[in-house]
């Protein structure tokens, strides 16, 4: 099973510059190959191979010198990148591959020649970097992933493949039945992140809100600033540390709230929310934006199954809110505003929330007693067939320990 561990570096001034000239050079050959992608795709109708865009590196370092500075695999490796992601594109897996800028996340991958020494890494033609290994790994190590911030600070990412199957294939082998007690569904929101079926409600932090005045001050100094000056440069970098640090707090609480949930039970249910549509209201964009649902989902599932557990997702249609646990009675219809409503068939009082969590579980273990999954709607089934093995990899949580009370 490949897991993903992220880890911080700490290069000097002089391995800063390398690892920039590293990027530029990974960037260009990217911008290149895609833009030959591009023009061989219009005027014959054909695309390119990655031997073939892997082909033209020799005669592109003998036209641009600078070319050889960085290390030779991690441009080989674009061609690798630039093949999946038209795989992906063409698949219905991931819209089309665009160009790089030159702002923003910088990233180049090692496939091999990487080792560990201690406390530092040795790459390729950038030597040994201090890095802060806070936990350790077994296995393989198969792809090494540099990357820098927009707020300077370099990060790697090491995929390893430790030799074991993973667990969730074997409980979809040989399922077991499931006690209700052991299930939870979850239903999130926005004045409280998520509730559980168990009654329980967690506060959505709001992070974004918290901060917004802070970076408003940040971004009004920027605008004041003129363009291609060294103050500008400080200015965007000041602004890049205020997201980076509303990002890792909310990162952070949802790292802990999934792994209190994954830890205590042993189902856990969800509603395929589609989460693209409901920011196009220019309403609430900002707000579901900040929550951070998608990311939630996502740190459950894969956290559930690297521990043999089950997680599934309800259809976004199914009535959760609407019918009545009790007695599954529906009703017609139940505006947003009404947060508590009494059921005129059995007469249960409901907590809109709570009875929608309740229903999203019932739903999930009727579909395990009935040894199917849910219904996918339109366009979200997933195709067979890998493109590449960080597709497979689970990334493994960097945060702290602690989990929330």
């Amino acid at each position: 099973m490949y897991k993903a561990y992220k880890y911080r570096i700490y290069p000097t001034s002089e391995q800063e510059t390398l690892l920039a000239k590293s990027f530029g050079c990974a960037r260009w050959f990217w911008n290149y190959a895609l833009n030959l992608c591009q023009e061989t795709y219009k005027n014959t109708g054909k695309g390119l191979s990655r031997g073939y865009i892997q082909g033209l590196l020799p005669a592109l370092k003998k036209e641009h010198e600078w070319l050889k500075e960085p290390y030779s695999q991690c441009l080989q490796v674009v061609a690798l990148n630039l093949s999946t992601a038209y795989k992906n594109f063409f698949d219905k897996r991931a819209m089309p591959p665009r160009f790089k800028p030159k702002h923003g996340r910088q990233s180049i991958s090692y496939p091999q020649n990487v080792k560990f020494d201690g406390d530092c890494i040795n790459l390729p033609k950038i030597g040994l970097v201090h890095c802060r290994l806070h936990r350790t790994f077994e296995g393989t190590v198969k792809t090494v992933t540099v990357s820098r911030h927009p707020d300077g600070k370099h990060f790697v990412s090491v995929l390893v493949d430790d030799g074991n199957a993973n667990p969730s294939t074997a409980l979809r082998a040989s399922p077991k039945p499931i006690s209700v007690d052991k299930a939870i569904g979850i239903d999130v929101g926005l004045a409280h992140f998520a509730i559980t079926s168990d009654g329980s409600k967690f506060d959505n932090p709001k992070y974004f809100v918290k901060r917004q005045r802070n970076l408003k001050k940040k971004q009004q100094k920027l605008s004041r600033k003129k363009k291609g000056s060294q103050n500008r440069q400080k200015a965007r970098l000041a602004v890049a540390k205020v997201h980076a640090k509303i990002a890792r707090c909310r990162e952070d609480f949802l790292h802990k709230l999934s792994r209190k949930i994954v830890n205590e039970n042993q189902v856990i249910a969800v509603e395929n929310l589609n989460i693209k549509g409901m920011v196009k209201n220019h309403n609430l964009a900002k707000a579901i934006s900040d929550v951070g649902w998608g990311m939630f989902c996502t740190m459950l599932k894969y956290k559930a199954e690297s521990e043999g557990k089950q997680y599934i997702e309800i259809d976004r249609w199914f009535p959760s809110s609407k019918t009545c646990h009790v007695c599954l009675n529906r009703v017609d219809n139940l505006s947003l505003d009404v947060r508590a409503w009494t059921c005129n068939h059995c007469g249960t009082h409901h907590d809109r929330d709570v009875n929608a969590a309740i229903n999203i579980r019932n739903e999930a273990l009727r579909i395990l007693a009935l040894g199917t999954s849910a219904s996918a709607c339109e366009g979200d089934v997933s195709r067979s067939g890998k493109t590449s093995v960080l597709l497979d990899a689970i990334p493994v949580e960097s945060g702290s320990q602690r989990s929330i009370a």
